[in-house]
C-alpha cells in the first residue's frame, strides 16, 4: 500500500463482530478468559488493547518498520528507550534537542548513573565522542527548535561499525516526510501529540523499531511500568491519522511561503527552515526527507522578551502556545518555554537565544497567517 492508503486502512481493517469500518472504542479494562491463559488475545488493557493495538500496526506501517508501541507520552515513550539501559552506559546526543528530553536525560536518568555527551550534529562529532561504554546515539532531525538536518544514514553507518544503535526523534519530520528506519535508524521515537494526532486534544508517544529482541524489552517495560494511551486517546490519535497526508502537504506548503516572506522581512535577522534554498541543510534534507515539513524558527532584529511580547500580543491568527503540529497555527519563545529547563550558558552557546521565535504553521489560510505575521511585526 502507498503512505495515504496506510494511513486509512493499516491496522484498521472492519470489525469482525459488527463490520464496523472505524475501529470501536474498547473501553474495557479486562477481558473473559475461559480458561486460565485461555483467551482470545487480550487479557488486560494495560498489557494489551484492540484499539491501540490497531494503532500501534498503523504506526508500524507509516514507518516501514515491524513493530510499535504506545505510550502515553512522549517522554513516556523516550523513558522506556532509555530504561533499557544499565548504569554506566552511554549515549551521545545532538544538543539541538526538545528540551523536556535534556531534562529527562540530566535530571532522572543521569541520577541512575547513565552517561551523556552532546555534541554538534556533524557525522564527525558523533564518531569522536565514542567511548567502550556507548550504547546509543540519539539524534532530532530536523532538530528542535534550530530545524537542523542531521545525515540519519552517516551517523547511522558510524553507529554500526561500532556496535552502537540509533534512536531517531521524527516528530518534526513526521513519517509522511521521512522514515529514519529505512535510513539506517534502528529505533524512531514520536509524540503522538504533535503531527500525527494533528488536532492538538490529546497526548501521547509512539516507538517503532525492527529488532525483534529490543522490541521484546520495550514490551516489557510498557507493561510493567504501565505509561500507557488510553484507548480514547488511541482512537484519536487513529482519527487524525486518516488525513496526516493531506494535512503535512498543506502544513508544507503554507510554511515554504511563510519562511519566504520571513526571510524577506526586514525585522528578521534569520530563519531555519530547510525548505529555503538559501538554508545550508536545504540540499541535505532533499536527500532524506520527501518534504520541508511545517516548523521555522526565525531570529527577530530586536532579540529580547520585550520584542517577542509585542509581537505576540499583536497576533490575531496564531496563538502563543505550548506544542506543535495542530491544524491551528502555535507561536512559542522556546528560551522560556519549550526549553526552559536547559541551562541558560548551554542555550546560547546553541543558538537558543532570546531573540529565537518558534512557529508551527498550521494549515489556515496562508495569507490570513501572513497578514497575522505582519501586523505582529509591525514594531
Amino acid at each position: 500500500m502507498k503512505f495515504a492508503t496506510k494511513t486509512i486502512h493499516a491496522g484498521q481493517v472492519p470489525d469482525k463482530a459488527t463490520g464496523a469500518v472505524v475501529v470501536p472504542i474498547y473501553q474495557t479494562s479486562t477481558y473473559k478468559q475461559d480458561e486460565i491463559n485461555v483467551h482470545k488475545g487480550f487479557e488486560y488493557s494495560r498489557t494489551g488493547n484492540p484499539t491501540r493495538q490497531a494503532l500501534e500496526e498503523c504506526l508500524a506501517a507509516l514507518e516501514n518498520g515491524r513493530f510499535s508501541l504506545t505510550f502515553s507520552s512522549g517522554l513516556a515513550a523516550e523513558h522506556a528507550v532509555l530504561s533499557t539501559l544499565k548504569p554506566g552506559d552511554h549515549v551521545i546526543a545532538a544538543e539541538d534537542m526538545y528540551g523536556g528530553t535534556y531534562r529527562l536525560f540530566e535530571q532522572v536518568f543521569k541520577p541512575y548513573g547513565l552517561q551523556f555527551s552532546y555534541v554538534n550534529g556533524n557525522t564527525g562529532d558523533f564518531e569522536k565522542a565514542i567511548k567502550p561504554e556507548t550504547k546509543l546515539f540519539w539524534i532530532e532531525s530536523p532538530t528542535n527548535p534550530l530545524l537542523c538536518i542531521i545525515d540519519i544514514s552517516a551517523v547511522s553507518a558510524i553507529a554500526h561499525k561500532n556496535n552502537i544503535k540509533v534512536v531517531v526523534d521524527n516528530t518534526f519530520a513526521s513519517p509522511f516526510f521521512q522514515q529514519p528506519l529505512l535510513l539506517g535508524a534502528d529505533l524512531v521515537v514520536h509524540s503522538t501529540t504533535k503531527y500525527i494526532g494533528g488536532h492538538s486534544d490529546l497526548i501521547g508517544g509512539a516507538l517503532i523499531v525492527n529488532d525483534e529482541e529490543w522490541y521484546a524489552k520495550l514490551k516489557f517495560l510498557q507493561n510493567a511500568i504501565g505509561a500507557i494511551p488510553g484507548v480514547f486517546d488511541s482512537w484519536l490519535i487513529l482519527r487524525g491519522i486518516k488525513t496526516l497526508s493531506v494535512r503535512m502537504k498543506q502544513h508544507e506548503e503554507n510554511a515554504l511561503r511563510i519562511a519566504t516572506f520571513l526571510e524577506s522581512h526586514p525585522g528578521i535577522t534569520q530563519v531555519y527552515y530547510p525548505g529555503l534554498p538559501s538554508n545550508p541543510f536545504h540540499n541535505l534534507a532533499k536527500q532524506q526527507m520527501t518534504g520541508f515539513g511545517g516548523m521555522i524558527s526565525f531570529k527577530l532584529g530586536q532579540g529580547d522578551e520585550k520584542a517577542a511580547n509585542s509581537l505576540f500580543k499583536k497576533l490575531k491568527i496564531i496563538s502563543l502556545a505550548e506544542s506543535l503540529g495542530g491544524v491551528e497555527s502555535l507561536i512559542c519563545y522556546p528560551s522560556a518555554m519549550t526549553h526552559g529547563s536547559i541551562p541558560e550558558e548551554q542555550r546560547n552557546a546553541i543558538g537558543v537565544t532570546k531573540d529565537l521565535i518558534r512557529l508551527s504553521v498550521g494549515i489556515e489560510d496562508v495569507e490570513d497567517l501572513i497578514e497575522d505575521l505582519s501586523r505582529g511585526l509591525n514594531y
